[in-house]
């Protein structure tokens, strides 16, 4: 029992140790960038045991060996579950790794949304890099690619047409040698091959130069004009063999060479070079008095830098000079070119790109640089894409990438520019013609301002020659667009604009003129009043028509009520007064009382009192006692509670008598009483 306990307890301690072990000698693989040979011991050591460290070196190695599929799948992991300890740098090249596989919403989101708690000014920069890149891709392609028939499933890249021949970098052919630990294939050598031939297979190309080819790396090699000299890329070495730095880290450096009787010959390490960094890719100005490289030698921005550095007349060489932040960044810059019209080309994955590395291009003028741009598709992509060169004449050039539909790693593209790069931001257009409203005429001298959402100006012009306005605008914004002109109503027109390129909207407008908006008011105001009077007369009718119904049938209904010719009269009882007295007698009070009745049944009925007398006496005498009696009967209308606006009293005298006496002596008494008498005439019922 006790044997095996022991041998449970050793096979346990056993593993442990292997898989520390494993680990150990991954972390130290990874250290000195041999990731191809780091990848499997990390995949075996995760199957044993999850360790962030492995997670974060795997996810790492597969990026830098551009396995961009498993490198997505590890920085997932490692954001998914280990946030916390994660730095931005993996979140940047989880984007990238998403870029490469063209997934460039998401990987624009995941910046995005990790600046957007982390540091708002990186926030507002990456918006502003993600529309540029916007305006680059609206661009389309601007050059025609061609895989050359030289690349093979290893790595081609940095070719150059020097005369009548392509020379290039490439793993070395041999099936003997050491293998590159950083993607495990053979050291690299430069190779040349025929112009005519570059499309036939890579059989065909041969070793530049034994002198020049050694047991190490050497790559970008290029020329003088008159081809005596060349500079190139190697490993730092010591009597051929890799010189380590105290990480065990071997540097690449800058080395030149002279060509003497048809050899290259001379071959030395260049005065900047140093044994703690790099220095690489050489680049010549069109005068061929200064060497452009990258490096990541100390005092840089970050990463590799591009620097300039002066050739004096004897070929010795002055103090490299940093480009500055308008070139460097905090990542890489590398693979410089000059153009023979002054441009410079480089490699970066610090500007705004499409992924990993991208080509930039930037103008040089009298010492000054410019701010570099993206040179565009198809030359950039989701991966790296590097070692451009053109010939600024025949716009034909090579560059290389490792992007997928190659035949495998690196390959070289023949490269020809079909249009300038002339980046403009997402524009539309708002365009229209402005016609009178009445006659459908187009206007001349229309005075058109064009006016954001703050009504601020942008612009404004005039209309003429019968033809269409145009502004050129920016997407994504509102505009309103005013029109005026003298003798007319101004008009305008609101446009919001979305996201969609060169789209014209139209923004006509019609304008009125004013002398006949004034007419058509005159018309207008004449017609309102005319059917105000119609309708006025109609209602009138109406209500007449209804009041006169209303009237009917409350005579109708009322039998003290009744219609006398063209007058409607309540009928009484006798009101008789004493002889020329005017004071109401207590029966005549009885009889009024009739009338009071019916009028607070009516309370719209309007009476009027009329008293009338015999012709016996004079005129005036007659009117004045007919009037003190009818204002006797409506004080008694007012004591009962009448208001004083709804009866009046008038008193006729001898003006209105029923029977008509020529003298005194000609009626009776009881006529001389009928024409003397006290009337209530309704003046209004309703």
């Amino acid at each position: 029992m006790k044997k095996i306990s022991f041998l449970l307890l050793f096979s346990s301690v056993f593993i442990c140790f292997s898989q520390s072990q494993s680990l150990k000698r991954a972390h130290k693989y990874f250290e000195r960038t041999f990731y191809s040979e780091a990848i499997p011991l990390y995949e075996k050591a995760l199957k044993e045991r999850e360790s962030f460290d492995a997670i974060k070196n795997l996810a790492d190695a597969y990026y830098y060996t551009y396995n961009m599929e498993k490198a997505t799948v590890n920085y997932r992991y490692l954001l998914k579950n280990y946030r916390k300890y994660v730095e931005e740098i993996y979140y940047y090249r989880f984007s990238n790794s998403l870029k490469a596989l063209g997934e460039y919403k998401k990987a624009n989101n995941v910046l995005l949304n990790y600046y957007k708690t982390k540091d708002e000014s990186k926030y507002t920069q990456l918006q502003k890099e993600i529309e540029y890149l916007e305006n680059i891709e609206a661009l389309g392609n601007r050059f025609t690619i061609d895989n050359l028939g030289i690349n093979t499933p290893d790595s081609e890249f940095g070719a150059i047409q020097k005369g009548d021949s392509i020379i290039f970098a490439a793993p070395r052919k041999e099936i003997y040698g050491k293998r590159f630990g950083w993607n495990g294939q053979h050291y690299l050598d430069i190779y040349q091959v025929n112009t005519n031939q570059m499309y036939l297979g890579d059989s065909i190309s041969k070793p530049f130069s034994e002198k020049i080819n050694s047991k190490l790396h050497e790559s970008n090699i290029i020329f003088t004009k008159d081809g005596k000299t060349a500079y190139f890329t190697r490993n730092s070495e010591i009597k051929g063999k890799r010189n380590t730095d105290d990480k065990k880290i071997t540097h690449v450096q800058l080395y030149k060479a002279e060509l003497i009787d048809n050899e290259w010959k001379n071959i030395s390490s260049l005065s900047f070079n140093s044994n703690t960094y790099s220095t690489e890719h050489p680049a010549l100005s069109p005068d061929e008095k200064t060497l452009y490289f990258a490096s990541d030698m100390p005092g840089g921005f970050g990463g590799f830098d591009l620097y300039a550095v002066t050739i004096d007349y004897d070929g010795s060489f002055g103090k490299p000079q940093n480009l500055g932040e308008t070139i460097n960044t905090p990542k890489k810059e590398q693979f410089p070119f000059i153009s023979e019209d002054n441009k410079l080309y480089f490699s970066s994955n610090g500007h705004p790109g499409f992924g990993s590395l991208d080509v930039f291009v930037c103008s040089i003028s009298d010492g000054k640089i410019s701010k570099p741009d993206n040179v565009g598709f198809p030359v950039n992509s989701g991966y790296d894409d590097f070692s451009f060169n053109i010939n600024s004449k025949t716009k034909e050039g090579f560059f290389a990438s490792n992007r997928k539909g190659g035949k495998g790693s690196d390959d070289i593209y023949r490269i020809t520019e079909q249009k300038p790069l002339k980046i403009e931001p997402c524009s539309q257009f708002i365009s229209g013609l402005i016609t009178d409203e009445d006659s459908g005429v187009i206007l001349n001298d229309v005075q058109l301002i064009l006016v954001d959402k703050n009504q601020k100006e942008i612009t404004k012009t005039n209309t003429s020659n019968s033809e269409k306005f145009k502004f050129k605008v920016n997407c994504q914004t509102t505009y309103t667009v005013k029109a005026s002109k003298i003798g007319y109503k101004s008009n305008q027109r609101t446009i919001v604009l979305k996201k969609v390129r060169n789209k014209d909207n139209d923004a006509s407008m019609t304008l009125k003129s004013l002398a006949i908006i004034e007419k058509e008011k005159r018309e207008a105001l004449a017609l309102k009043l005319k059917k105000e009077e119609e309708l006025k007369l109609r209602n009138a009718e109406k209500l007449k028509f209804a009041k006169d119904k209303k009237r009917k049938e409350i005579v109708e209904k009322e039998k003290d009520i009744e219609k006398q010719k063209d007058k409607i009269v309540i009928k009484t009882d006798e009101i008789s007064f004493d002889y020329k007295l005017w004071y109401l007698r207590r029966d005549s009070k009885k009889a009024i009382d009739k009338v009071i009745n019916l009028m607070k049944k009516y309370p719209d009925m309007i009476v009027e009192v009329g008293t009338h007398s015999d012709i016996r006496g004079n005129n005036r005498y007659n009117l004045e006692l007919s009037q003190k009696r009818a204002t006797s009967v409506r004080m008694y209308f007012l004591e009962s509670g009448i208001e004083p606006d709804r009866i009046t009293a008038i008193g006729y005298g001898e003006t209105q008598p029923l029977i008509k006496c020529k003298t005194e002596e000609s009626c009776t008494e009881e006529q001389h009483e009928i024409n003397r008498r006290c009337e209530f005439i309704v003046k209004k019922i309703l």
